[in-house]
């Protein structure tokens, strides 16, 4: 720094006149951070933002994020003198397996840090016991197609137990719960946004339109197939190209939450559910 430029004056030194001058130190850090900036950096050109170019989401994962969120998944709790909609935090999991693959998105907790305890009653006996409320933010990274999504969620939680390493964990676990949940819900209705909306338009029974005027049909119904049915379908396929069928048994194995220890698929097509999903499926790949 100033010894730098002290060496640098001594062992070159620079004349001066009228119409040229050196650079002032301010000029040449301008100068090097306008370079900086028109290079990117290695973690720039291999990062996927989200305004990156490429392919995104499949169409049914789009198709399953749009979606409505099911009522059947949605918990409520007294909160104040009021009564609180809420997803639990295995479902909200649950769903970015379903929707992203299990290997499909990651959970890393970036910071966790404990800031209130207490000692206080608890239960009616009034025994003593602890309070510990801990913050968390965590960050939720989903691979979509060739790009990379990063999301961040920041949360609280609560623990009240009389053994005070016992309230500490209840109290970080919560905290790390309620994070994540607010990181996946920015991705849509499934992880909770539709919760936000206080009519909650984008909340459904989960039920077709139709089935308000006539009993449900076994089109519509999760009924088990006919042997006939089974075999057709495994018929339809085998006969799919090996890049195709390569691309059906991830599909199924996501769409149905099937493990990758589950070596065949073939004994899982059981139900006219899986029977809508095959021929939807089948329906892509011929118009593709």
């Amino acid at each position: 720094m100033a010894i730098t430029s002290t060496a640098t004056t001594h062992s070159a030194p620079i004349r001066r006149n009228a119409t040229s001058r050196p650079p002032t130190t301010l000029q040449l850090l301008r100068e090097t951070l306008s370079q900086d900036a028109a290079q990117p950096s290695p973690a720039s050109a291999t990062a996927h933002s989200e305004g990156a170019p490429g392919p995104g989401f499949s169409e049914r994962q789009v198709a399953l994020l749009s979606a409505p969120l099911d009522r059947a998944h949605v918990r409520q709790r007294e909160q104040g003198r009021s009564r609180v909609s809420y997803l639990e935090g295995w479902q909200v999991i649950a769903e970015a397996n379903r929707i992203f693959g299990f290997d499909g998105w990651e959970r890393c907790t970036l910071i966790s840090r404990c800031v209130a305890e207490h000692e206080r009653p608890i239960g009616r006996d009034r025994k003593n016991g602890w309070g510990v409320t801990y913050t968390a933010r965590v960050r939720i990274t989903v691979t979509a197609g060739n790009r990379t999504l990063i999301r961040e969620g920041s949360g609280a939680g609560h623990g009240i137990d009389a053994d005070k390493g016992l309230a500490h964990e209840s109290a970080l676990k919560e905290a790390e719960t309620d994070a994540t949940k607010r990181a996946l819900m920015t991705f849509g209705n499934p992880f909770g946004l539709a919760l936000y909306d206080k009519q909650q338009r984008q909340v459904s029974d989960g039920k077709p339109v139709a089935a308000a005027t006539k009993s449900p049909s076994a089109e519509m119904a999760d009924v088990p197939l006919q042997p006939s049915a089974i075999t057709g379908l495994q018929e339809r396929i085998k006969a799919l190209a090996p890049a195709r069928l390569e691309a059906f048994s991830k599909g199924f194995r996501t769409a149905f939450q099937v493990p990758d220890t589950q070596p065949s698929l073939a004994g899982l097509i059981t139900t006219s559910r899986h029977k809508r999903w095959i021929e939807g499926f089948l329906a892509e790949t011929a118009t593709a």
